[in-house]
Formats: C-alpha cells, structure tokens, sequence
C-alpha cells in the first residue's frame, strides 16, 4: 500500500513516468499557474523563478551600473518648457513611440505599450517612490519629468534631455495623460512582459499553452 501511495506521488510529481505497450506515459502537465510556489525557496516570492533569457530582454532591469543623480535630478532654478497642454500630450504621444531618441533602437512605447512595465505606484501623483530610481540612484521619491530622464539614460541609454526642452515636457505632459487610463494591478504575478516579441528565447514550457 505504502508503494503504491509513493508511485502516486512520484507519478504526480513528474519524477516518474510509466510505460503502457513501449509508450511512454509522462506525467500530467503541472498546475498552469506559473506563480504557483514549487518549493520552499520561492514558497516566500512566488515570482522568483530566473528568465534564463534576462539578459536579452532590452527591457530587464539587469544593469547594476548606478545612475548619475547629476544627469536625472532637477537642477536648481530649471525653468520648464511652458506650451499648450494639448499640443504637448500630442508631440508627446509621437516621441513615446520615437526610437531615435535612444542610442539602441528602443523608444518609451518598447517597455510601455498598453501600460506595460508600470508599477501600481505610477497610479500615485507625483512626486512618489519608484523601485527603479531607489534601486538605481537611493532616489526615495522622483518627480515625472525626473522620471523621464532616468528612462532615457536607463532603459533607452541615451544622454537626458534638456530641462527646458519641449520634447522632455512633451514626454511629460503624455505621460501624465496616461496616468489617468492606468488601473493597478492586485496579481504581482499577472504583469505581460511588454519585450516577449523582442525575446529571442521561445517558452519551453510544454504547458504554457494552459496558461491565458
């Protein structure tokens, strides 16, 4: 009985498969959800689990090199670009999708299309915390133009845009728009990863197919 019960368990496990007339007889695919803990390393972080392709992912936070508070901060006594509200978000939404503004083929819209890549604090006003810019520069709270220069020199690897350009009020003043459309998300496992088109790594799962 005590055998049997162990088959069962190996069996369910996927550590043992049987064999039926030469035909190999694997294991049923495992639970579809990829955050589900598998043990008691990631029973604490359920979306621990290593993408072995992070490092191609242009979007991967991966980059340990900090980040010169001098190039994202405000300077003291900057004086913005002032310019109709309107016609801002406009020009904005055009250079989110720009990728000439980055030195390696990316633009905003790369890590942000259809709100991908926000963090449920980008629902805050600013200025608030962002895991980004703590991470990076120990900046515990960012204004959204600050932002938008730690993006640029980050994700985009170019060099900050002038304080007083319209082209980084612009990007501001877009941003904010979409602010306004953006819904936190309660599943920290449920966010799309806005690169996987630009991840040359297919899934190897064999059940990522149950997973919707």
């Amino acid at each position: 009985m005590k055998q049997t019960m162990l088959a069962k368990a190996l069996i369910s496990s996927g550590a043992l498969t049987l064999s039926l007339s030469g035909m190999a007889l694997a294991a049923p695919c495992r639970a579809s959800n990829p955050c589900a803990p598998r043990s008691g390393a990631t029973r604490m972080n359920p979306c621990a689990a290593k993408n072995p392709c992070a490092a191609k992912n242009p979007c991967a936070a991966a980059i340990a090199d900090r980040v010169d508070t001098g190039l994202v901060l405000r300077p003291k006594h900057y004086r913005p670009y002032r310019g109709d509200q309107t016609k801002l978000v406009s020009y904005g939404e055009k250079l989110f999708k720009d990728t000439t503004l980055s030195s390696n083929g990316m633009s905003c819209n790369t890590c942000h299309q259809d709100y991908g890549a926000f963090q449920n604090t980008f629902a805050q006003p600013y200025p608030h915390f962002v895991q980004m810019t703590h991470d990076r520069a120990n900046v515990k709270a960012v204004h959204l133009n600050e932002m938008v220069q730690f993006c640029m020199v980050v994700p985009m690897a170019a060099k900050p845009l002038p304080w007083n350009s319209k082209e980084l009020a612009a990007l501001t003043a877009y941003t904010a728009s979409l602010q306004k459309g953006f819904k936190p998300n309660r599943n920290p496992c449920a966010a799309k990863n806005p690169c996987a088109a630009q991840n040359p790594c297919p899934p190897k799962n064999p059940c990522a197919a149950e997973i919707h």
